[in-house]
């Protein structure tokens, strides 16, 4: 239980603090936060991605990010090519510039929790990225786990 208010305490100041938005701010686009996650969604993919892969990965709707595709494709940070495996589909990848803002916005979001542990021990800054990473992993196994159960009352 120790740890549920410091979640909740972490979550406040990330969201208080404006960390994210200042994070947009620094890609100089003039994007929404979302938009900006379908970029840094693609640009960590190393890979084109359909629609429906994104939305999978950012726990969205696809119409959600179809409008938000739709949006940077017209601002030319990301476009369409075919998908080898089924020609009636298409996937989604950033151009250098839409690559470029999704790498600013990842610097700056790094940049500023690297400032705030900047006086932790090395392994403690080791521990922490292996405990996150361990967190992380197990919370979306199991969500994903929750999300093949049916809900109650549907």
């Amino acid at each position: 239980m120790a740890v549920l208010p410091r979640l909740t305490r972490l979550s406040s100041a990330i969201t208080r603090g404006g960390i994210a938005d200042r994070a947009v701010d620094a890609v100089g686009l003039s994007l929404d936060r979302p938009a900006v996650g379908v970029l840094t969604t693609l640009h960590m993919a190393g890979r084109p991605l359909r629609v429906g892969e994104i939305a999978e990965r950012m726990h969205v709707v696809g119409p959600h990010v179809t409008r938000h595709v739709q949006g940077l494709e017209r601002r030319g940070l990301v476009h369409r090519i075919a998908d080898p495996h089924d020609r009636r589909a298409s996937l989604i990848e950033p151009t250098g510039e839409g690559a470029e803002a999704a790498n600013r916005y990842a610097v700056s979001m790094i940049g500023w929790f690297t400032e705030a542990i900047a006086d932790w021990s090395e392994q403690d800054r080791r521990d922490l990225g292996r405990l996150l990473a361990r967190l992380a992993d197990d919370v979306t196994a199991r969500l994903a786990t929750l999300d093949e159960r049916p809900r109650p009352g549907r």
